[in-house]
């Protein structure tokens, strides 16, 4: 849970003013919250192996990897890797995750990272996505979702179908979160910006994650084994925060639903006690917890306090028992409480041709006139079959088309609220001032194989070269958009011009591919 504990400290600040006042503001000006360094000694009763704990929390974390299996195997991943010299573990208990042995360099550095054929991403942070269970087809949420890596794996688990909704409250973290989710070319999420504790009710969900914000102690092997520094304002902050995101997250799940509630932390305050305030209140179960991994059980009882003993039935990831960070888990299930039915009705619906940003006026007949142009321009100059062709999903937005494979969405139902849609599927195609369609790099990179015309084949060099905003001679006269290709993989769009073949893909992106090809 490496990146979660400083997005969310952050979402979830508590400011600190101090204004300048006349000859005595300094003593009177209120002073920030004193933070203390939290002491792992506190937990020495509830681990089962001390010495171990403190070995691994002092150790380097291993760099470990997810395959994106929607786009390739984990065989065929890890063979293109070893290639390069990448030597590679299987995570037991974690299908298509790879430990990074060793390796001519950073994994990321690599093709490979750069298309999105796989996540880098904590072990143990691994466990959430398939304990969540999310299935294609699925309506699923995830409360806290930037920069993606459980957002993107329930994506993958959940084959790209049904409507993923990720939540974030940071409009700086939901850039990361969506360059992860369009380099991983996941079509089937719906990025929404708010705060979770206050996300728009009208719809029901299957399945809502709760990656809560939390005290970070989990993260402590990537602090050289030091444990982070807390404020009693902070603990008091951040369990009434936990505690609204699970209200909420209960309120929004369908009876029958799942609530996994997950941090990254080893407090039982944050942990047990908020699921067992949960569980005293609201209407859940606790669903027990069986994982394919060393871990130990939910605690019952921490420092005098008792709780529900049915938290036996959650789950606690230490460093030592995947060689990882720290990971608690509950799995709740929503029972009915009467209060569902009207609320869910009419709920979910199709996803219009027009998703509309406030100052947007376009006719029903315009889309369709550009949803035919860019059919047209697939299957006439790309050589994009037909059938495959027709079956693609687009609304428009922003003066893009957007490509999408939601089988339904809830707008329709979200009252105005501080809350706003940000993104569904990603962008596909883009209209110049003449109105003539150009796929974006994402939209070429996700058709791949369905690209049959105006494809053109480049070497390393050549990358370089097109990387410095070079040109290259045509073998044949080409003008407008084409697909370049690199080692039988599209990597983006280039342009044919009267100067010849020169590159469209954004500079910075164009610079993360020139040094992942520099050993070539």
């Amino acid at each position: 849970m490496s990146a979660k504990r400083t997005k969310r400290t952050r979402a979830f600040s508590i400011s600190r003013h101090g204004g300048r006042g006349g000859r005595d503001s300094r003593s009177s000006r209120p002073r920030p919250p004193r933070k203390q360094a939290v002491s792992l000694e506190r937990y020495r009763g509830i681990i089962d192996d001390w010495q171990a704990f403190i070995a691994a929390a002092e150790r380097p974390e291993p760099t470990v990897l997810r395959t994106r299996q929607g786009r390739i195997s984990p065989d065929a991943l890890a063979e293109r890797l070893v290639a390069q010299g990448f030597r590679l573990a299987p995570k037991p208990g974690l299908p298509g995750f790879f430990e990074v042995e060793d390796g001519p360099g950073p994994v990321t550095a690599t093709l490979e990272h750069w298309l999105g054929l796989f996540y880098v991403q904590q072990a143990s942070t691994g466990v959430a996505a398939p304990v969540l269970d999310a299935r294609p087809g699925e309506r699923v949420l995830d409360m806290c979702s930037a920069p993606g890596g459980k957002t993107t794996h329930a994506a993958d688990l959940m084959e790209d179908r049904g409507c993923l909704v990720a939540a974030e409250i940071s409009d700086s973290r939901i850039r990361g979160l969506l360059s992860n989710v369009y380099r991983m070319g996941h079509s089937n999420i719906l990025v929404i910006r708010g705060d979770g504790r206050e996300f728009p009710e009208g719809a029901l969900f299957d399945r809502v994650l709760v990656d809560a914000p939390c005290g970070g102690e989990g993260t402590l092997r990537r602090k050289g084994g030091k444990s982070p520094y807390q404020s009693a304002a902070f603990k008091t902050y951040v369990t009434r925060a936990q505690r609204g995101l699970l209200e909420r997250a209960v309120r929004l799940t369908r009876p029958g639903g799942t609530i996994l509630y997950v941090t990254c932390t080893f407090a039982p305050e944050e942990n047990e006690a908020v699921v067992d305030h949960a569980l005293r209140t609201l209407p859940v179960e606790l669903e027990p917890i069986d994982l394919p991994m060393p871990h130990a059980p939910g605690l019952t009882a921490f420092d005098g306090k008792v709780f529900d003993p049915r938290l036996e039935g959650a789950a606690r990831i230490y460093p030592h028992h995947i060689d990882s960070g720290g990971l608690f888990l509950a799995k709740l299930i929503k029972l009915d409480d009467g209060d569902a039915g009207g609320r869910q009705a009419n709920a979910w619906g199709p996803v219009p041709s027009l998703f509309a940003t406030p100052d947007e006026q376009v006719s029903p007949e315009a889309v369709d006139d550009l949803v035919r142009i860019a059919v047209e321009e697939l299957v006439g100059r790309f050589g994009v079959a037909p059938a495959f062709a027709a079956n693609l999903r687009w609304t428009l937005r922003g003066g893009r088309l957007w490509i999408h494979t939601l089988d339904e969405w809830p707008l329709a139902a979200w009252s105005d609220g501080p809350w706003r849609p940000i993104s569904v599927g990603f962008r596909a195609m883009e209209f110049d001032s003449r109105g003539r369609p150009r796929p974006t790099n994402d939209f070429l990179i996700w058709l791949g194989g369905q690209l049959h015309e105006r494809v053109c084949d480049v070497s390393a060099q050549e990358l370089l070269t097109l990387g410095a905003r070079g040109a290259l001679p045509m073998a044949e006269e080409i003008l407008g958009p084409v697909a370049l290709r690199y080692r039988s993989e599209i990597i983006g769009r280039g342009a044919g011009t009267q100067e010849g073949l020169k590159s469209e893909i954004p500079k910075e992106r164009a610079t993360d591919l020139g040094r992942s090809i520099a050993r070539d």
